[in-house]
């Protein structure tokens, strides 16, 4: 044993590492699993029991089916209308997303490439705006609403959302649009392009990221928004899938197969949703922040250097 160790002094040291790199690697995963546990594991009984009977249900929450039935799902949707409702929840959070998406861009290319006083402040109080709480304005906005006469018309949840995403897709895309090479614009301009063709056409493409996140963020935020779509809204044609959630919480509290199957359709579209986009999505949010980082390095040691 003396020997040994005298003719591999450096074993024993290269041992250990390797061992704390294992114990490093089992941690991580363990946490890493827990995590993931936790998060799927409410998502997968919900499906699981939407397709048990009540009695199944009743008797043993945690056993799998013994038949599959879809008697859940057809209750869910013949009581309380949900494929008008998912069709109104589809109709109102795309318009949103897609006029979100056209006007903040919009306004995001004029506060990122022109130079105007109050530029700054401008865009401050705009981002600024997403610290006012929610509540707060219920009763100007159903105020100006009725004024309108939008008064339950999906337009007016359509209104309504479009404001209320204008601080996240606003900052999202400024702050990308911001790190935007302008060799392509200039070299657009040179070659004949006005200000709104070098938008579409240039800007547009390579602010995909960011587009795409803050449409999926838009989107949603009007899938799962409650209490203007309560206030402003009163026929059953007008109202959204989250009040029907709303709706079987409150009147359906025993019939738990056709919640669990409501449930399941109300989560099925933004979860599939995020799964798809979730890699444009994290290259929209970071991207921007990771750019004005590298930029802030480079000029440091610019700076440092002189």
């Amino acid at each position: 044993m003396t020997d040994r160790a005298a003719l591999h002094p450096n074993r024993s040291r290269r041992d250990a590492p390797g061992i704390a790199a294992v114990f490093r690697s089992g941690f991580r995963y363990t946490v890493i699993g827990f995590v993931v546990f936790i998060s799927l594991a409410p998502v997968i009984w919900l499906v699981i029991s939407s397709f048990q009977t009540n009695e199944e249900i009743l008797s043993s929450a945690l056993h799998l089916p013994k038949s599959p039935s879809l008697a859940g799902y057809r209750s869910a949707i013949e009581i309380a209308d949900l494929h008008w409702k998912f069709v109104t929840s589809i109709l109102v959070g795309s318009i949103t997303t897609v006029l979100s998406v056209t006007i903040y861009a919009m306004a995001a290319y004029v506060l990122a490439r022109t130079r105007f006083a109050l530029r700054n402040p401008i865009f401050t109080v705009l981002v600024g705006s997403i610290l006012i709480p929610v509540n707060t304005m219920v009763q100007p906005v159903y105020q100006v609403v009725r004024s309108l006469g939008l008064y339950d018309t999906r337009a007016a949840l359509i209104l309504v959302y479009t404001g209320f995403a204008m601080p996240v897709a606003l900052f999202l895309l400024r702050s990308f649009m911001l790190h935007l090479p302008r060799a392509l614009e200039e070299s657009a301009y040179l070659e004949g392009a006005g200000f709104a063709r070098t938008f579409f056409s240039i800007v547009l493409p390579l602010t995909k990221p960011a587009l795409t996140s803050a449409a999926v963020l838009t989107f949603l935020a009007s899938w799962h928004e409650l209490l203007y779509a309560l206030m402003l809204t009163s026929s059953e044609e007008n109202r959204t899938l989250s009040l029907a959630m709303r709706y079987f919480v409150q009147s359906f509290t025993f019939d738990y197969s056709a919640m669990f199957a409501a449930l399941v359709l109300y989560i099925v579209p933004s979860v599939t949703i995020y799964v798809i986009l979730q890699d444009s999505i994290t290259k929209g949010m970071v991207a921007g922040a990771l750019k004005e980082y590298g930029s802030h390095r480079s000029s440091t040691r610019r700076y440092g250097a002189r």
